[in-house]
């Protein structure tokens, strides 16, 4: 649950990132008390078709995540199902997964709009507060979808503590929802900052590097090792500045400033398709839109944009 103290982080600045919800873990594995909250008039339900998050429009372009019980039955049968917590008014708040398969005969229906979660989060389709709730509820409910079998014997798996883990019907080993943690960097050398792209980026658009985090690796190797394999550059310090869940489908992004040691960059040509310093001017007008050649940083919900702009706006360092 994001209170007010914690909305001054950075992280708050990133989508996905902040949710009314008090999550309630408590109340997981009480069976009578989530059926209970399950069949509330109040209780509201997010809805993912597979991969694709179902909205229901409102007035004029206004549109929400959050279904009644009977809504949520007419969108089709229910595959899955998590309980999500209680929001700041008391009302209970589920999400559930529905057949992918629908998707194209609910895209029919005017009175709901379905479409990508990247790009709810982009066009801001949403009210901010109802983005968090969304992401963690398809993050869990793809957990479910690629989790029905178990890893420790094969047999299948069936959910329990109301949506928060699965437990093997063969050998009776239990499974939790995963996060993977990814390391996402800005490396820097006094004025400059390096940036970088993918063949997969669009036209013009250049950001931080990134990558997993490997086992038995603190956040900072993880940095010291990326940055080093992807662009040829040592690095010193490393500040760990944000973090940003990001449900595509089920990681955290771990936002660093990292001071490199060299100038030369060697691009992993695998990885990157091109890759250069740019001035902390440049980085502005990227951030702004203004760059003479056309060239963008990520847009606004996405931890990159934040990483940007703590350095080149607010003089963030590594050290």
């Amino acid at each position: 649950m994001t209170d007010s103290s914690s909305r001054r982080e950075r992280s708050a600045y990133t989508g996905f990132a902040t949710s009314p919800l008090d999550r309630r873990a408590d109340l997981r594995d009480t069976h009578d008390a989530v059926a209970a909250l399950r069949h509330r008039s109040d209780t509201r339900i997010a809805v993912v078709a597979g991969e694709t998050p179902i909205l229901k429009r409102l007035d004029g372009e206004t549109q929400s995540v959050w279904f009644s019980h009977g809504e949520s039955e007419l969108l089709g049968p229910g595959l899955e199902e998590a309980f999500l917590g209680i929001d700041g008014a008391g009302a209970p708040r589920f999400a559930r997964l529905i057949d992918r398969s629908l998707v194209d005969e609910l895209r029919e229906r005017p009175e709901l709009l379905v479409t990508d979660l990247r790009s709810v989060a982009l066009k801001r389709l949403v009210p901010k507060d109802e983005l968090g709730p969304l992401g963690e509820g398809k993050a869990l409910l793809d957990w479910h979808a690629r989790h029905r079998f178990c890893a420790q014997c094969g047999g299948p798996t069936e959910p329990g503590a109301a949506g928060w883990k699965r437990q093997c019907t063969a050998c009776g080993a239990q499974h939790f929802p995963r996060t993977d943690p990814v390391v996402i960097m800005l490396a820097t050398r006094g004025d400059q900052c390096l940036l970088a792209r993918q063949s997969r980026f669009a036209p013009g658009m250049y950001s931080c590097i990134a990558g997993f985090v490997e086992p038995g690796e603190t956040f900072e190797d993880a940095v010291r090792r990326e940055t080093w394999e992807e662009a040829g550059l040592r690095t010193g310090a490393v500040r760990y500045l944000c973090s940003q869940p990001w449900p595509f489908p089920s990681s955290l992004m771990i936002g660093c400033l990292a001071e490199a040691l060299n100038d030369d960059i060697v691009l992993d040509g695998t990885e990157l398709e091109a890759g250069r310093w740019f001035s902390r001017q440049e980085a502005l007008q990227m951030l702004e839109g203004t760059h003479p050649d056309n060239l963008f940083c990520p847009p606004h919900m996405a931890i990159a944009n934040t990483l940007l702009k703590a350095w080149a706006l607010e003089g963030e360092r590594a050290v």
